[in-house]
This record gives C-alpha cells, sequence and structure tokens, in this order.
C-alpha cells in the first residue's frame, strides 16, 4: 500500500500543556518526523507521554494534512506536603505527589506533618477536609497535620481545628462556623460534630 507524501508528519503541536513542559512532551512522544500520519501508533504515543508525572491526561490524534495534536492536562497541585527528607511535594485532587517543589505554590495548603505521603487515604482525608471548607476558609488554612485517615487538624486563623476524619463534611464546617463566632476560642473539636467541643 502506498501512502501520500503530501500526509505525513511535518510537525507535532502540543495543546494544554505548561510552556515549559512542551519540549519534555514533544521529546517523549517521540514522533518520527516524515512518517504518514496513519501509520503513527498514536495511543503508543500518549502511553509514552504520560509517563511525566506532572500531567493528569494525555491524548494524541493526527491532525490532517501534516501534524500529531499531543493534548495535555497537567496535574493541579490541591494540596503540598513536606516528606521526611524535608522537601515539600505537590499533591493532586485524587491524593497522588506527583513533583518536588522549593515551596508550596500560592495559595496551596500546606501539610505540615503526614503520617505517610504514600498513604492515598491520609492524602484523601485531607483533601476532603479542604474540599467541604468555603473558599474563604480554605485561604486561612495553614499547619495542615494529618495523623492517619481518621485525625486530621489544623489551623483556621489563630484557631485549632480537629477535624476528625472524612465523614460528615457538610455537619462538621457548620457546626465549625457557628463555633467560630464565639469570643476566645482557641480549640474547636469537630471530631464528633453532634458533641463538639471547644476550648
Amino acid at each position: 500500500m502506498e501512502f501520500s507524501p503530501v500526509l505525513v508528519v511535518k510537525s507535532v503541536k502540543v495543546v494544554g500543556a505548561p510552556p515549559g513542559q512542551v519540549s519534555a512532551i514533544v521529546k517523549r512522544a517521540a514522533i518520527p518526523m516524515g512518517t504518514p500520519l496513519v501509520k503513527i501508533d498514536t495511543r503508543a504515543a500518549g502511553r509514552r507521554v504520560l509517563v511525566l508525572e506532572t500531567l493528569a491526561k494525555v491524548t494524541v490524534s493526527r491532525s490532517y494534512p501534516n501534524t500529531i495534536l499531543i493534548v495535555a492536562t497537567a496535574r493541579v497541585p490541591v494540596l503540598a506536603v513536606r516528606n521526611s527528607q524535608g522537601q515539600v511535594q505537590v499533591v493532586d485532587s485524587q491524593g497522588i505527589a506527583y513533583a518536588t517543589v522549593k515551596a508550596a505554590p500560592k495559595g496551596v495548603p500546606l501539610i505540615s506533618s503526614v503520617e505517610s505521603l504514600s498513604s492515598l487515604q491520609s492524602m484523601r482525608a485531607a483533601l476532603a477536609v479542604l474540599g467541604a471548607l468555603s473558599p474563604t476558609q480554605r485561604a486561612q488554612v495553614t499547619n495542615v497535620t494529618v495523623q492517619g485517615p481518621n485525625m486530621v487538624t489544623f489551623k483556621l486563623g489563630a484557631v485549632l481545628v480537629m477535624w476528625g476524619d472524612a465523614s460528615e463534611p457538610e455537619l462538621k464546617v457548620k457546626v465549625m462556623t457557628d463555633l467560630l463566632r464565639q469570643n476566645n476560642v482557641a480549640t474547636i473539636d469537630v471530631s464528633a460534630p453532634w458533641t463538639p467541643v471547644i476550648r
């Protein structure tokens, strides 16, 4: 079977990825220039690119007459965790730690202590807590500590909040918000939201 010399790969276009990652994506895709578009294994190219841990999803397709199109979705950091070596790693909404950074990105809460970075349950418990808070509350969160999936604590402004596990998040937010209105509260324990404790 003969292929038209017109319908060959002359360029690779990357869409959706941060500019600093484009060259690494093109390199990982390893698309041979001059190859007929129909002979490119787009699935294999996508698998090669997805090795880059900073990407959540990759789609590779043919864009006639001469382009291979790579649509990449970058992972978005929702948490940062200081590991036992003192490095800061960013975690996406799935609870996956995917990159080491110098400091937590702006607006991303830093977990100062975690039972185990590889504990997906612990990461998801922390994510569930942050997901339940309003954007205003989330912006005030500091000093997140995860002692396992059943005990998440954090500072909300000057108040220490003992959240507990990821259960009943709406009720915990409501109780916590009501208790924050009281004067001279240093600690709020909503781990058992039907019987909260303030100190």
